[in-house]
Formats: C-alpha cells, sequence, structure tokens
C-alpha cells in the first residue's frame, strides 16, 4: 500500500513552460495512470481525447470542466467522468484548481 499526500503533491507539482499547468504523476501502471494537475487562474488544459476513461475529481479550489458541447463549473468534491475518446479538458477561473485524473487503462495499453 501507497499513502499519497495531495496537497504536498499538488504544492510540489512542476508546469512543463510558463502559462501552463503544473503537474505531477501520482501513480503509474497498466492498469490505471493518476496525474495531479495545479491549474492557476487563466490556465488551462486545452479540450483533447484519450483512448481510455478519464475520471476527474476536484481536490481543491473551483473550475471548469469542459466537455463536447458543454461547459459545467464545479468546485472541492465533484466528480466527472468522460468516456473513452469523448472530449474533455478543464481550466481554473478565479481561484486555484487541483485536480486528480484517473485515466484508465493506462494510456497506450488499450
Amino acid at each position: 500500500m501507497i499513502v499519497h499526500d495531495t496537497r504536498a503533491i499538488a504544492r510540489d507539482a512542476v508546469a512543463a513552460r510558463a502559462g501552463r499547468p503544473a503537474t505531477a504523476l501520482v501513480h503509474d501502471s497498466p492498469d490505471a495512470r493518476l496525474v495531479l494537475f495545479r491549474i492557476a487562474p487563466g490556465e488551462e488544459v486545452p479540450s483533447h481525447t484519450n483512448a481510455s476513461s478519464v475520471i476527474l475529481t476536484v481536490l481543491q479550489g473551483s473550475g471548469v470542466f469542459k466537455g463536447p458541447d458543454v461547459e459545467v463549473a464545479v468546485q472541492t468534491g465533484a466528480i466527472v467522468t468522460y468516456d473513452p475518446n469523448e472530449l474533455h479538458g478543464m481550466c481554473a477561473t478565479t481561484e486555484p484548481f487541483v485536480v486528480l485524473a484517473t485515466i484508465a487503462p493506462r494510456p497506450g495499453t488499450r
């Protein structure tokens, strides 16, 4: 068993480049990949698709999850699921937004 401290992981997450959300790989196995996103106000993860199911869990703050034809305001505690190949994205609006993405099965195993 491994216990993950999501607050510490979010604090230490690193952005690949300026203006992009900070990310941290929490877990990676053939069954699932967990990625934590720390998104500052005005930053976004552009809409994209994934061959796997994607489950987004809001750990802190509020923001917007995007689907193919809708945008939904969400806050701490919300869970949104996307089917394989469903368009999805997210952004922070007025406050920092911490989201845990569960991707199952792990990308590249389908």
